[in-house]
């Protein structure tokens, strides 16, 4: 099974994270901050990936050291469920509307972290989450999964509706580059390796 289990502690946040790579969808989450803890049902359910997250962070003081931290840890368990890689699809991308907002999110798990975000939101926060947070998540994402990705708000006024686009959008083009393709048998590159 594509599965991992990561537990890291520092003295900032405390978190344990299982992702099975090709599971339904099924979802246990807890973190503190209830605007990430929707975001990241909403990429299992549209990844189709189960995933249980637990983390008790530092929210006294605010909620960056949580999201950012659940996002490597997030980034590390996907790249260590994807293995060597052999037989991946490797690529995904979305085009995903929510109501008036259009996000697109391309990812390259290519081994090479890199990750360009263009979204403007108006709203400082949505509940304690930070909206310039999204960009730091999507960014501790791409470099403990290796991946290159593109994130990108086209259109939208809703600072929600993006937030939420973005998210699903990320859960649908990781679902599409985690796909296994039967006629592949190594991994994808031209290279032999990633």
């Amino acid at each position: 099974m594509r599965q991992a289990t990561i537990q890291r502690k520092t003295k900032e946040t405390d978190i344990k994270l299982t992702l099975h790579l090709d599971g339904t969808g099924k979802h246990l989450i807890s973190t503190g901050v209830g605007f990430l803890d929707h975001m990241l049902t909403a990429w299992a359910v549209h990844g189709l990936f189960d995933l249980d997250v637990q983390a008790v962070g530092d929210l006294h003081i605010d909620a960056h050291h949580t999201i950012e931290d659940v996002g490597l840890v997030l980034g590390r368990a996907f790249g260590q469920a994807l293995g060597d890689k052999r037989g991946i699809t490797r690529t995904g991308w979305a085009l995903l509307p929510m109501d008036e907002t259009l996000a697109q999110v391309a990812i390259d798990f290519s081994g090479r972290p890199y990750c360009v975000f263009q979204a403007q939101f108006s709203a400082p926060a949505l509940g304690i989450f930070p909206t310039s947070l999204v960009q730091h998540f999507f960014e501790s994402f791409a470099t403990t999964a290796q991946a290159t990705l593109h994130a990108h708000i086209l259109h939208g006024r809703d600072d929600h509706h993006k937030a939420e686009a973005l998210f699903k959008g990320l859960a649908k083009a990781c679902a599409m580059a985690a796909q296994l393709d039967p006629r592949r048998l190594d991994v994808p590159s031209s290279k032999g390796v990633l």
